[in-house]
């Protein structure tokens, strides 16, 4: 047995040459050589942008989501549709996503400083880290060396990102396949403590009738804010997801929810259902144990299924797959 397993160590010390350590996978300060500056280059230009546009954090946020959550954390996201190549920021599930501009702004900075060298998807990535900083939210300690996808995955949108109107259950399944458990998916929702709503995808609950769930005054203040139940998309028809701290990532959300102050159904859901409820009071009651959680589920979230190797890419703009 011994000379066998010899034998066998022998024979697998060429295959591990053939795979050099650090080179398929991220990990942390990939950059530490190739561009050492990278990771304070993009905290800087996230702080500018907030300074400017505090909205961008928030964007930020949502694009790591919206990227991460179909097939891989690989800036797929960021292509537009062109040369055959279909938008995933052309879907319905991308409705009101914005700033994108801003990510050229950040990459323009680094190729500056660094060219070729540091991808769109670690761009994603560590934006929405320290935009989560600058909303009052935890620091999260992120691995790098994603590379970029060469194609879209619009066709897979529809079918990967939840919509705002699907049960508790679905949106669980929809995390605990890319390893986020129940209370992590809690805790991510917890981002709608930020940002807003267009009407379009509230007035549901209030229209023809009141959704019974929601608290009477609050539907009266949202119907005031999305007065048709016909809302034109194009308009800037919007209600805050939470209106006492609307640019602080904390869990304010988890006391509104259990007041019936959600606006979205699956906000409201997370109360009615018992798996998880429990939850949601926890992280009403202590806002720290709201951002752990939240920090070790956006980190799960960003290491779903990286792009590696020769599969990806270092895109020279964030937009468009290198011609070359």
């Amino acid at each position: 047995m011994a000379s066998f397993a010899s034998a066998s160590i022998i024979l697998l010390i060429p295959l591990l040459l053939q795979f050099p350590y650090g080179e398929s996978e991220i990990q942390n300060n990939y950059y530490s050589e190739s561009c050492p500056k990278a990771e304070e280059i993009i905290k800087e230009q996230v702080t500018a942008l907030y300074h400017k546009h505090g909205n961008t954090a928030i964007s930020w946020i949502r694009n790591l989501f919206h990227d991460c959550v179909v097939k891989s954390c690989d800036a797929s996201l960021l292509l537009e549709s062109a040369n055959g190549v279909e938008s995933e920021k052309a879907t319905s599930r991308s409705f009101g996503m914005r700033n994108f501009k801003y990510i050229q702004t950040i990459k323009h900075a680094l190729e500056k400083e660094c060219p070729s060298t540091v991808s769109c998807a670690d761009i994603v990535a560590l934006s929405a880290r320290d935009g989560a900083v600058m909303l009052g939210g935890p620091y999260i300690e992120m691995k790098t060396g994603r590379k970029d996808s060469k194609v879209s995955y619009a066709a897979q949108v529809e079918s990967s990102i939840p919509n705002h109107n699907d049960t508790v259950s679905a949106v669980l399944s929809t995390f605990q396949a890319i390893g986020i458990d129940t209370q992590g998916t809690v805790a991510l929702l917890g981002a709608h403590s930020v940002g807003r709503v267009h009407c379009i995808n509230l007035v549901q609950r209030l229209y023809p009738t009141v959704d019974p769930t929601l608290d009477p005054d609050y539907a009266e203040y949202l119907k005031k804010r999305c007065p048709s139940p016909n809302p034109d998309p194009k308009a800037v028809l919007y209600s805050r997801n939470d209106r006492e701290t609307p640019m602080v990532l904390d869990n304010m959300y988890y006391n509104n929810i259990i007041k019936h102050k959600g606006l979205l159904v699956v906000d409201q859901q997370l109360v009615s259902d018992p798996n998880t409820y429990p939850f949601v009071q926890k992280m009403a009651a202590d806002n720290g144990y709201f951002h752990d959680q939240f920090a070790k589920a956006l980190l799960i979230l960003s290491e779903n299924n990286p792009v590696s190797g020769d599969e990806g890419e270092i895109r020279k703009d964030c937009r468009f797959v290198n011609t070359n």
